[in-house]
């Protein structure tokens, strides 16, 4: 249930950085272009943070001088209460990963919108719950290519199901039975698929 809040207060998150930035947040680039900063970080402000984000400097990797020692700090809605954790984090960590690739709802370099989401905001998965927590400064997603097999999705707690976040901001368990098709044509935004989950 906790987790379940957390990924809700994310999607509100993202919604909102939609409404006042008239697109979807994504990984803060340097000038070449190179990802340095988690899209985690630009919702700061929208979860309650924004005394942490002032303090980033946006035009570093997020474990420069500057922002590695504000890249420590644990977020309460960053974290799965089910979720493992190394003994000794360096950093502060996230069990929440955007689903990231070609037609996904972060795509590097994009900034997308909703009505993007030809598919329908309810049939697109944006963000899923997983136990390979990874640092939530650093730019680093659930990778997504729709030519090749999805990398495997370890739940939280060795449930048989993992919690996912879709456009439209509700929150579904997603069966780890699932077949690959049907997990790709949620992982899409505008794939077209019809979309039938025996679960």
């Amino acid at each position: 249930m906790q987790s379940s809040n957390n990924l809700k207060q994310l999607g509100l998150a993202i919604h909102n950085y939609h409404d006042a930035n008239g697109h979807l947040p994504h990984d803060i680039l340097d000038k070449n272009g190179k990802p340095i900063l988690s899209w985690r970080v630009a919702i700061l402000p929208y979860i309650e943070q924004t005394n942490l984000y002032n303090q980033f400097k946006l035009d570093e990797p997020w474990d420069s001088a500057n922002n590695k020692p504000l890249s420590q700090v644990m977020i309460k809605t960053f974290v799965s209460p089910n979720g493992a954790f190394p003994d000794k984090p360096e950093f502060g960590l996230t069990h929440y990963r955007a689903v990231s690739g070609p037609g996904a709802a972060f795509e590097a370099g994009k900034k997308l919108k909703l009505t993007d989401f030809t598919d329908g905001t309810s049939n697109t998965i944006m963000v899923i719950e997983t136990n390979d927590a990874v640092p939530w400064a650093k730019p680093g997603d659930y990778p997504f290519d729709p030519k090749k097999a999805l990398p495997k999705i370890n739940p939280v707690g060795a449930q048989k199901v993992f919690q996912a976040l879709f456009g439209d901001g509700s929150v579904r368990a997603i069966s780890t039975a699932v077949d690959e098709k049907t997990l790709k044509a949620f992982f899409t935004r505008d794939g077209g698929e019809v979309i039938n989950e025996k679960e």
